[in-house]
């Protein structure tokens, strides 16, 4: 007989909080990352500006290998989650070891982009200029080379959260993102090794926290057993991850989407420049927020998936009342930091500011300052999406995903790029998107609730049944 985890017995408020809060620091953290490799490479002197557009350029693979490796984590810990919550214990080893079967498969696929699609890449982008396309393939390739410790910390990470150990994945992801700090001031400045060495601090500090979750996962994580014969493939238990996992992965992947997307709008205005400098570097900033409100959803499926999974309908209310409260609480917090706090924030990117760049920072405080208006709608966007994947729903959390950083927010950025003032009023496209999509999501939340958790009851659905 399985003993029961918390995830069955604590209030649901207070084990959301208590689960939440390692997994928004967790989450926070990995947006770091992005962060401090951009601020310290923007500000290296003379190839500062050449750089940070390099680093530009490769965002989109990383954003993909990110979105990749959620989305498998994603669907892992749903299916992991409901499995431990159903008692079945055998399902939950074999997608034990599909997870790091699957973290091998990533690898080697970007392996071979780093190794042979990186150049190419950068220099459809780059237009002929000889040291972007150098700067940007080194960073590239040695990110895409090392990419392991990324995958396979976002599914390690998964192993330890659908058995309610945060605390141990934030540990983990605490020590990379300290290390990449660390090595990020070593590496490019006292020795001098510029873009690469932002890109060795990156893959230095991922692999770091691959390395402590995997001693954490086989010393702590009893409930799970590890068997090398769970590591053959097993398609039925792969299509499981990914019914629930893909649409997570595709959700991540459309941020790249919008960036460009945005960027290219962008490109139509006046002061165009401005404008787009301005917003690849809000966006990095926008990712704490973000990358936050994702946290409190990945603990939302964790805790909602396990009761839904034992049949529990009044959990399974709570699960989703407090995982949308709480959601809400972080998202005003951030907005409240961010309103204080935005201008030196955008200083953070222009500490060897010349006259550009303090025009820069000006427009990027006003972004940051505009933009936030919208968190609350994001955050309840974003809790909903967690909702509906633990139900078991593929479809509508992409649907959320496709409105909020595609349909809406377009056509409000172009429209408000034809405006005297658009490097003023173009920030408000993003709130208006949110407040869009949340109208959506209300709807798409009640009638999730009443197809799956009527009458008290909780009803798990086959897959044809899924929307």
């Amino acid at each position: 007989m399985i003993k029961q985890n918390k995830m069955s017995t604590k209030p649901v408020c207070s084990l959301i909080w208590q689960m939440g809060l390692p997994m928004i620091i967790s989450m926070v953290l990995q947006a770091i990352y992005n962060i401090v490799d951009t601020a310290f490479v923007i500000n290296m002197g003379e190839d500062g500006i050449v750089g940070n557009l390099a680093l530009t350029y490769a965002f989109p693979i990383q954003l993909l290998i990110i979105a990749i490796g959620v989305g498998t984590g994603v669907g892992l810990n749903a299916l992991l989650s409901k499995a431990l919550g159903e008692g079945n214990r055998d399902k939950a080893d074999k997608a034990v070891g599909n997870g790091i079967f699957l973290t091998i498969a990533i690898y080697i696929v970007f392996l071979l982009f780093g190794l042979f699609g990186a150049k190419p890449f950068i220099e459809m982008q780059a237009q002929g200029d000889e040291q972007v396309v150098k700067m940007g393939t080194q960073y590239l390739t040695i990110c895409c080379c090392g990419s392991f410790g990324a995958i396979g910390f976002t599914v390690y990470e998964r192993f330890l959260q659908s058995t309610g150990k945060t605390l141990y994945s934030t540990i983990s992801q605490v020590i990379g993102a300290v290390t990449n700090i660390v090595l990020d001031y070593v590496f490019i400045y006292p020795l001098g090794w510029g873009i690469a060495g932002a890109a060795w601090a990156t893959v230095i500090g991922q692999i770091l926290s691959l390395a402590s979750a995997m001693l954490f996962h086989y010393l702590l994580n009893k409930e799970l057993r590890n068997k090398i014969s769970n590591l053959v493939p097993n398609g039925k238990i792969i299509a499981e991850i990914y019914r629930i996992g893909f649409s997570a992965a595709l959700m991540q992947g459309l941020l790249s989407v919008m960036m460009l997307g945005v960027n290219l709008i962008l490109s139509t205005a006046n002061n165009s420049q401005l404008i787009q400098g301005s917003f690849g570097i809000y966006y990095k900033i926008m990712q704490f927020a973000l990358f936050a409100c994702f946290g409190l959803s990945n603990t939302i499926i964790s805790v909602l998936s396990y009761n839904y999974g034992s049949r529990d309908a009044a959990r399974s209310r709570a699960c989703i009342k407090w995982g949308i409260v709480n959601t809400l609480i972080v998202s005003a917090v951030i907005a409240g930091l961010f309103e204080a706090f935005a201008q030196p924030l955008a200083g953070l990117f222009s500490m060897a500011s010349g006259n550009s760049e303090k025009e820069i920072e000006n427009v990027v405080t006003l972004a940051v300052r505009i933009a936030s208006v919208g968190y609350l709608f994001m955050g309840f966007n974003i809790a909903v999406q967690g909702v509906l994947q633990a139900l078991g729903y593929a479809m509508y959390p992409l649907l959320i995903s496709f409105l909020r950083l595609a349909v809406f927010v377009f056509p409000c950025v172009w429209l408000l790029t034809l405006t005297e003032n658009a490097s003023i009023s173009v920030w408000w496209a993003f709130p208006i998107a949110e407040v869009l999509t949340a109208a959506v999501s209300a709807v798409l939340l009640v009638c999730a609730i009443r197809a799956k958790l009527a009458n008290g009851v909780s009803k798990n659905m086959s897959v044809r049944q899924i929307a």
